[in-house]
């Protein structure tokens, strides 16, 4: 078995209502043994044992002693074996784990992040035992600070030599100090040393610029003797952050473009592999976004690695739930007894990463309201500014719900009107009172529950509250507010608001990457629909369906648009509704789009137009079906950036023309694929510096003969692999399906799935892929 694992992904999924939430995947139990050799010398070292995240109510036992327990599913434990081995023989380790209705969406099972084996000297610098910050910084020299921890696990004092270094981007030496420091007989003690870089290279997005500090342990004054090493990437960065001029990076002003993200990654469900978060990092990227809002737990230093390499902000978030419970085994029952040591393994792993700019403490927190729970919002919120003093805290808090789920009493007079709904369900109320959860929002009841709230907190951060922007900058002058979560069909308002406020410092949609669970989320609602059809989505549905980029890694419609509003994108977008929503009226849906493909071909389209939607900047566009136009109509931000129009189907190409002041000026277009069909596949291998376990990611397409892709084939497709590899999971984005990601057969959906391809050893992989009636396809991946 290779780790990372996600015992639940092979799984057999059940119609089981209880289950709905986790996509109708079901709960387990499972155990992972393995046994280690510890060499006789091992008696006078350090042996830990590291866990990044094993998913979940954890207990790692060592020949048959219980070492270490976890409740959380997403924070690290570290073992430290030395009381438990026996020296000269293999020793067993057994890990067991459990999952079952322990959040409101899909989180996978078991050993889910990489595991570290470390053995070093009993003197020595403890995991994430180093901290380097730049307090001090400008064009002309950086003042950096490091403060590392020595730990002596010797019955007497010792005197150790500490020799910090730090290299350049480009691997030039640029700062050395060395220092004597005597630790106490079983204690700790904290080493600051100070270095001046000249004419530094800030990190930023746009230019991710990373130092490395290199530390070296030694126990004698020559630099010779028993060692301990490590290395931290860093970089330098300033941040500031005010309700007038908002958040600057470097003293620039910057705008958070953010995507709130889930843990899974889609066909290989929760397993963290590094690859797969530096891919996911680099396409949201690509899409426009800046930021990353991890939701709701905290993120794996693969992504965060990836985002301070790529360039992405990062807000990391500790958690889901408090004291009251949201889902039956959500962990709020130890959560008193937890937060303390889960918020300091979350703060530890992030306080070196540039890209982290904010921490949130929680995510809509029903108790926040309340006199206990404002209590606990303070000591939240002053224990993370203790454990890292230069990063920003906020909490995602949703006004709204502290009054909808009936916990705080509220005279209705202060509510203005506005009526309130029983439904139980957070995700089935926001989506039916989606206008009313903003007329709460305006509401003296709303502003006075969060206010105790949002005085704990340096940023307000706001869920689907963006009634207030406006209205809190007229109250509170000096709050500072991010949409921490959004509706994604509003963007071009928010967008907007956010431009047009300093002290709203950006906007976080829900979301900005597909997940599994809370199935059916985000798919369309007509008003035909069949009765009882609520928020989530019935058997077989597994996939959010919200998310602006699907779980292979495709950009949707909603995507390009929100780069044309964003202003990243000159270029209009063609997105064709599907047929079958002809005729049928929409309901407002918060999380959904509309359902429609970039595709032009559609041989069932019958004989009635459809509807093709335009997203432009421009102030008109134009749309050619076969070179003839169809006229021009408004587009542009004053009419939301998209014009509709009617089209009567005919195979060939379709265009659309921006048009700038009258003139014709860029282009889109699409064209119908035609009928000699083959599958093609593209593979990229992750480079060598994502560390850990490489990943070839190969799409796998229906095509014609000139690579128009078939959007109307979607054929079952089995991969094979010859070779060193294995197949880590293959599947597409389709939202309903019964169909399993660890199998090697999947149904294409739109003509496009993805296999992901683990290499097992140095060679040369061949990926095949094959489907009825068409002739085999390959392609090849080199591994090293």
């Amino acid at each position: 078995m290779v780790i990372p694992h996600d015992a639940v992904l092979a799984m057999a999924r059940v119609p089981d209502a209880h289950q709905m939430a986790s996509g109708y995947f079901p709960g387990g139990k499972w155990e992972y043994r393995t046994r280690i050799f510890a060499p006789a010398h091992w008696r006078d070292r350090h042996v830990v044992l590291e866990f990044e995240a094993i998913h979940r109510s954890a207990a790692v036992f060592v020949n048959g002693d219980l070492a270490i327990r976890q409740p959380s599913g997403s924070t690290s434990l570290v073992v430290e074996l030395d009381a438990f081995l026996r020296y000269g023989v293999e020793n067993e380790i057994v890990v067991e784990a459990r999952a079952d209705r322990d959040a409101r969406w899909y989180t996978g099972g078991g050993i889910i992040r990489p595991v570290h084996l470390a053995v070093g000297p009993r003197v020595h610098v403890p995991l994430d035992g180093v901290v380097v910050t730049t307090p001090e910084h400008d064009a002309e020299a950086s003042l950096v600070q490091i403060i590392t921890t020595v730990r002596n696990l010797e019955s007497v004092p010792v005197v150790r030599w500490l020799e910090t270094s730090i290299t350049s981007p480009s691997d030039d030496l640029v700062g050395v100090d060395r220092t004597r420091v005597s630790v106490p007989a079983g204690g700790e003690a904290e080493v600051s040393q100070r270095m001046l870089v000249e004419a530094p290279l800030r990190w930023s997005v746009d230019s991710p610029d990373l130092y490395r500090v290199t530390s070296r342990l030694t126990s004698g004054a020559g630099g010779e003797g028993q060692t301990d090493h490590g290395d931290v990437l860093f970089g330098v960065r300033s941040l500031h952050l005010d309700a007038r001029r908002g958040l600057r990076v470097n003293g620039q002003p910057v705008k958070l473009r953010g995507a709130c993200v889930h843990a899974d990654n889609g066909v290989i469900g929760g397993a963290t592999f590094d690859a797969a978060e530096e891919r996911r990092v680099a396409i949201l990227k690509s899409a426009g976004f800046n930021a990353i809002r991890s939701a709701h737990q905290p993120m794996s230093r693969a992504m965060l690695d990836a985002c301070d390499r790529l360039g992405m902000l990062v807000m990391d978030e500790l958690t889901d739930v408090w004291t009251r419970a949201k889902s039956p085994e959500d962990g709020s029952d130890v959560f008193l007894e937890r937060w303390r040591s889960d918020l300091e393994a979350m703060v530890r792993k992030d306080r070196n990463h540039p890209c982290v700019i904010i921490y949130s403490i929680g995510n809509e927190i029903p108790e926040a309201a309340t006199r206990s729970g404002s209590e606990l919002t303070r000591a939240l919120a002053a224990a993370t500014r203790a454990l890292d003093p230069t990063r920003y805290v906020t909490a995602a808090v949703n006004g709204a719900l502290f009054v909808m789920d009936g916990a705080i009493d509220i005279d209705p007079e202060r509510l203005g009107g506005a009526s309130l709904d029983p439904v139980a369900e957070i995700n089935a109320r926001s989506m039916s009172l989606e206008d009313r959860m903003s007329s709460l929002a305006l509401t003296d009841a709303v502003a006075e529950l969060t206010e105790e709230a949002y005085g704990a907190l340096d940023i307000a951060g706001m869920n689907y509250q963006d009634a207030r922007y406006v209205l809190d900058h007229e109250r509170y002058p000096h709050r500072v507010i991010v949409g921490s979560e959004t509706f994604p069909t509003r963007i071009d308002r928010l967008w907007g608001l956010v431009l047009a406020n300093p002290h709203v410092i950006g906007d976080f949609t829900w979301t900005g990457w597909d997940y599994l669970g809370e199935p059916g989320l985000g798919r369309m609602h007509y008003r035909d629909d069949q009765p009882g059809s609520g928020a989530l989505g019935a058997y077989p549905f597994l996939i959010s369906l919200a998310g602006d980029i699907d779980i292979t890694g495709e950009r949707r419609p909603a995507s390009y648009y929100r780069e044309i509003v964003f202003g990243l994108r000159a270029e209009p977008f063609i997105a064709v509704r599907r047929p079958h929503t002809r005729g049928r009226e929409m309901k407002a849906a918060p999380w959904s789009w509309t359902d429609s493909i970039q595709s032009w071909t559609w041989p069932d389209a019958g004989t009635d137009p459809l509807e093709v939607e335009i997203y432009c900047d421009a102030a008109e566009v134009e749309l050619f079906v076969a070179g003839s136009s169809l006229g021009r109509q408004p587009a542009g931000a004053s009419h939301g950036y998209r014009a509709l129009f009617a089209v009567p189907y005919a195979p060939g190409r379709l265009e659309a023309v921006a048009l700038r002041d009258g003139l014709p000026a860029e282009r889109a277009a699409l064209q119908t694929a035609g009928t000699d069909r083959r599958l093609a596949l593209r593979a990229k291998l992750s480079t060598p510096d994502t560390g850990g376990q490489r990943l070839a990611f190969v799409v796998v397409e229906l095509v014609d003969d000139v690579g128009v892709r078939a959007t109307d084939g979607d054929l079952e497709v089995e991969v094979d692999i010859d070779g060193p590899g294995e197949l880590q999971g293959f599947g597409s984005a389709r939202p309903e399906t019964e169909e399993s990601f660890s199998g090697s057969r999947h149904r294409l959906y739109d003509g496009r799935a993805l296999a992901v391809v683990r290499p097992t050893g140095a060679g040369r992989i061949v990926v095949i892929a094959s489907a009825p009636g068409l002739p085999s396809a390959s392609v090849e991946v080199q591994a090293v």
